[in-house]
């Protein structure tokens, strides 16, 4: 059995979960998920404020996806009522990062600022010049919107600079010596 799947998932007060044919739907404070599922192969309970998935037969696939459609749930009721966040630092000389409307523009030692249009369903705050924080109910959409923007300029070993998360470390290299 999996164990993660087999957890239930407890549903506080201000969310409801809709389960239609091939879709399950949970709104909350925060706003409103959706995610696809085969019905063919898990079955999704709703029972007193608790979410339950049952796989309907024992082959493989069903096994790889009772855990993936809990998390996935789990997942959609904690975004909708606390939501989800990256913190990115900006490192470098002259590297900052600014909010202009609804567009990050990042200067990163290149010729031109990169400007990045902030997708629908994610906010973005910038504190000072070199930290953003990426935001929203989706856990994907914001984990791809911060490696996105982690993807211009990635931390390179030798003196730090880049963007990278808050909690990542980055293994520093030696540079070049003369030869004497």
């Amino acid at each position: 059995m999996s164990r993660i799947g087999t957890m239930p998932i407890q549903i506080p007060d201000g969310v409801t979960i809709t389960v239609g044919t091939s879709t399950v739907t949970v709104k909350g404070t925060k706003g409103e998920l959706s995610q696809d599922y085969h019905k063919s192969i898990v079955k999704i309970n709703l029972e007193d404020k608790v979410c339950t998935i049952e796989r309907k037969s024992e082959s493989k696939q069903a096994k790889s996806m009772h855990g993936l459609y809990r998390k996935l749930i789990h997942n959609m009721v904690v975004g909708v009522t606390e939501g989800f966040a990256k913190v990115l630092l900006v490192n470098g000389v002259g590297y900052r990062a600014e909010l202009r409307g609804d567009v990050l523009v990042l200067n990163l030692g290149y010729s031109n600022p990169i400007e990045y249009p902030v997708p629908e369903g994610i906010t973005i705050n910038v504190e000072g010049n070199n930290r953003i924080i990426v935001s929203g109910t989706d856990r994907q959409q914001v984990g791809q919107v911060s490696a996105e923007i982690r993807g211009f300029r990635p931390p390179e070993p030798y003196k730090g600079k880049g963007i990278r998360y808050e909690n990542e470390y980055v293994r520093r290299k030696i540079g070049k010596t003369g030869i004497k």
